[in-house]
């Protein structure tokens, strides 16, 4: 009995529960056509139990719907296998239930019918779905109700379209179906509710509608419909009209032109006189212009350094550099409009802080032309007797640091420090706060700006916030003091002379940074996480001279990370708090270690591992990836010396390399991999069965985040550099896996998996290499003759198809391999070597004008023409 399986997925007894939701997983497993028509039946069944009816809907849309593009790609395929008249059943019901008397049945019907949808519209099926969605909402006859969930469907399905990977674009005839549909809905003589839903779905649907957007007919009726909505006496309907405008604004900039000037009034009357809800909502249509107009800018620079025209399309009008005297005012006005009482921790996103958010972007717009815009705000108020005005000044202050050239904006820093200084001791939190926040800012974006003579002052100022302040202000002090130290990291100084401007404060700043630590309500605002952060940053950027205070560290962050073990545990923020203390713990003992040498920090490491090998035993991602991070640098610390802790190390190791769902935790196993394999070298071999087997499950996992599989392909190579000639039992199956891999390629016109290809094509290279070595150190170079042929078929690939590669990484990787192919096997290889691609990437190498690149293309040049003279 469905009716009764389904209820009893909600008992509060376990048993039951898991009964039944065994029940539905075997109906879906055996039959899942005549499933899909029970649950149809189930939530088009007038009278039913309404709890019922929501669940047979809402597991009909989960039965379609996955997270993961390959398993959503997986419930598509096998609804499309449902035989065609079966599936003509179900979707007759469950469109039909979109017409139910019942509220809460009409919106699951919808969302249940949208995901039918979403998988046959873009293939031009279920042709009558808009048909009596249409019918639904002209229909004179028909209840609002049902005009309202008909217009919802057709939001949710154009959402869920949008975000489809892999799918033919929708038909023309059904995008103006849709648009007719949508617009019928928002019409001014229409009630607010089918207003606001008919917005909605035209926010939704706005993805479909270039053509639309190319006929000025349409273009000026739907824009005139819009507007109109945006005068609506119902609040949600006048903010989601300006949704609408803001995703115009982003999909079709360049249609802009002939309504700005009407969108310029709508949106400063609102922004100035209605309600915050839509107010915000017209703020955002100006970051969004911001944004494009950034993006178009930048695009017109690339054009103009390749030499190309500007496409007509891809103009920059410059509308927020238009607006700039009449906008900054009304932005910098709504910073005075704060919320003293909102909680930043409650994702509370009000006026001010949209305010700011859009001054920031328009900032990065139009960069040196803001601060004449902006500047007299600021230095009229920030002294300003009324602290909403102090705050606003200094907000708009840090959000014009970052657009303008430093010298624009460098000589209002060096007058701001000694005035923002002061404000830290200001009697209003939110003052303190934005003003510590301002300083971070000013310490990451100009610290070249700050006078030299006030550093002594500004550290300690921003010392002494951090224990007696409310969280929010500590937390904006540790952010300062973090992006100070961040400053010191291509300080090249501290090498000669071993010493920098932190090192005097240094034993202060952690001292105090771990008290912080250590604060009853230091899990407020971030505060503990920041002062954790702030004492990384310190140490990695710590001159020599400090090495002794890292080393007194050393002993209490250690005891500090045995003593966690031992912290409460009553809920479920206990166990969060005690595992993100674990992690950040396991994080200063590896940055400590790569600041201080192996006899250093040797007479620690079997209480660093001990701590270690007890934090990977929680069930917590996040701590297995920093401890796992840790033991790396504890690996290329010790060297061989590390072969002692492997025993225990490698059970957890392998968790990592199978741990497929936490991606970023199997990717930190795999780098362990290789600074464990160059640590120990020849003593790798024992574990390596049980590693090569992880390593090619990895590559295998068709559901494995891509980003994982270039470093396990680059990782052979190391492993075979350690093990040498005993690489031969993987030799074949790894160079299986490199010659698939090598067989991806990428679309011109897709940036990002023209960078993949790059990072896979990188991994395969470095692999190679380091199979040649390993090899050439075993005196078992003759195993690879077989594949040579591959190999330099895929380097002929990369000759011919290499894009993007701005760095020259692939290209500096391929002339090594060259090199290494080449003094390697010698006389073996000469008919490949002679080949006019290996000429064309070595000449490639030295136009490069990289002096790296240059020395490994004179040395292969060298090794090759010693072969082809003989």
């Amino acid at each position: 009995d469905l009716t009764t399986t389904l209820l009893s997925c909600q008992s509060p007894d376990p048993t039951v529960r898991t009964q039944a939701e065994a029940a539905l997983a075997s109906a879906e497993q055996n039959n899942l056509a005549d499933f899909f028509v029970a649950l149809a039946n189930e939530l088009a069944a007038e009278g039913k139990d309404l709890t019922v009816r929501q669940l047979a809907g809402l597991h009909f849309k989960n039965l379609l719907v996955a997270k993961d593009d390959v398993l959503q790609a997986e419930k598509h395929n096998k609804w499309k296998a449902l035989p065609t008249e079966k599936r003509a059943v179900i979707k007759s019901t469950v469109i039909g239930a979109i017409r139910s008397p019942v509220q809460i049945a009409r919106h699951t019907a919808a969302q249940a019918c949208a995901e039918i949808a979403t998988i046959e519209l873009p293939y031009k099926e279920w042709p009558d779905f808009l048909t009596k969605l249409m019918e639904n909402v002209t229909g004179s006859d028909n209840e609002d109700g049902i005009k309202i969930s008909s217009l919802e469907c057709l939001g949710f399905t154009c959402e869920r379209i949008a975000l489809s990977v892999d799918v033919p674009e929708i038909a023309p005839d059904v995008t103006d179906l849709m648009l007719t549909t949508i617009v019928d809905g928002i019409r001014a003589d229409r009630p607010d509710t089918i207003r606001f839903a008919a917005a909605t779905a035209l926010r939704n649907s706005l993805a479909f509608t270039r053509k639309n957007f190319e006929n000025e007919n349409e273009r000026n009726m739907i824009m005139k419909t819009i507007c109109e909505a945006t005068q609506s006496t119902d609040a949600k309907v006048r903010g989601a009209a300006y949704e609408c405008i803001s995703q115009i604004a982003f999909q079709y900039y360049d249609k802009l032109q002939s309504y700005m000037q009407t969108l310029f009034e709508l949106t400063f009357a609102t922004i100035r006189n209605d309600e915050e809800s839509v107010a915000l909502n017209a703020i955002e249509f100006w970051s969004t212009l911001a944004e494009e107009e950034m993006e178009l800018i930048d695009m017109s620079l690339e054009y103009q350094e390749t030499g190309q025209p500007v496409p007509a399309e891809q103009t920059c009008v410059g509308y927020v550099k238009a607006a700039l005297g009449l906008l900054c005012p009304l932005l910098m006005e709504t910073l005075t409009k704060q919320d003293e009482d909102a909680d930043v921790d409650d994702d509370v996103w009000n006026l001010s802080m949209s305010g700011a958010t859009c001054l920031t972007l328009v900032a990065n717009t139009v960069e040196d032309a803001i601060v004449t815009a902006v500047m007299p705000f600021v230095q009229e108020h920030i002294k300003s007797e009324n602290w909403r005005y102090r705050e606003a000044a200094t907000m708009a202050f840090s959000s014009i640091l970052e657009g303008p050239g430093a010298e624009a904006i460098g000589p209002f820093v060096n007058q701001s420090i000694p005035v923002l200084l002061a404000a830290l001791s200001d009697p209003n939190d939110l003052v303190k706060d934005t003003t510590a926040w301002t300083i971070g800012r000013i310490c990451d974006l100009h610290v070249r700006s700050i006078p030299e003579e006030t550093f002594p002052t500004l550290v300690n100022g921003l010392a002494g916030k951090l224990l007696n302040e409310t969280p929010r202000v500590s937390s904006q002090a540790c952010f300062g003091i973090h992006n100070l130290a961040a400053a010191f990291s291509n300080d090249n100084t501290a090498e000669t002379s071993g010493t920098n401007a932190l090192t005097k404060y240094m034993p202060q700043l952690l001292q105090t940074l771990l008290q912080v630590v250590d604060r009853s309500d230091a899990s407020e605002s971030n505060l503990r996480i920041c002062a954790f952060e702030a004492i990384s940053v310190l140490i990695q950027n710590s001159a020599p001279d400090v090495k002794n205070v890292l080393l007194q560290l050393l002993p209490a962050i250690i005891d500090r990370l045995a003593q966690s073990f031992n912290m409460p545990v009553l809920t479920n923020e206990d166990k969060e708090q005690k595992e993100g203390v674990q992690g950040l713990l396991c994080g200063l003992i590896q940055v400590i270690a790569t600041k201080t040498t192996k006899e250093d920090i040797m007479p620690h490491c079997d209480l660093i591992m001990t701590n270690f090998l007890q934090v990977l035993q929680s069930k917590n991602a996040t701590c297995h990836e920093e401890a796992l991070s840790a033991c790396s640098a504890i690996a290329t610390s010790l060297e061989g010396d590390f072969l002692k802790y492997m025993g225990a190390l490698q059970p957890f190791l392998m968790n990592g390399l199978r741990n497929f769902e936490a991606y970023q935790v199997c990717t930190v196993a795999v780098g362990l991999v290789g600074d464990i394999s160059r640590s120990i070298e020849g003593a790798m071999q024992p574990f390596c069965d049980e590693i090569m087997s992880a390593l090619i499950e990895a590559l295998q996992n068709s559901a494995l985040h891509r980003s994982v599989k270039p470093p396990v392909l680059s990782s052979f190579g190391d492993i075979a550099m350690a093990i040498g000639a005993s690489y031969e039992p993987y030799l074949q199956l790894s160079l299986m896996m490199l010659l698939q891999a090598a067989q991806t390629q990428a679309p011109d016109d897709d940036e990002d998996l023209i960078d993949y290809v790059n990072m896979l094509r990188e991994g395969i290279l470095e692999a190679y290499t380091g199979i040649i070595q390993g090899l050439k150190d075993g005196n078992r170079t003759e195993l690879l003759l077989p594949y040579i042929d591959a190999i330099m078929s895929f380097l002929e690939m990369v000759a011919k198809t290499r894009k993007n590669d701005y760095d020259n990484e692939v290209l500096s990787k391929a002339v090594g391999l060259i090199g290494d192919i080449a003094s390697s096997m010698g006389m073996q290889v000469k008919a490949q070597i002679n080949q006019p691609y290996v000429l064309q990437l070595l000449r490639e190498g030295h136009a490069t004008g990289d002096a790296t690149i240059i020395d490994t293309c004179n040395w292969a040049n060298s090794v090759v023409g010693q072969i082809l003279a003989c």
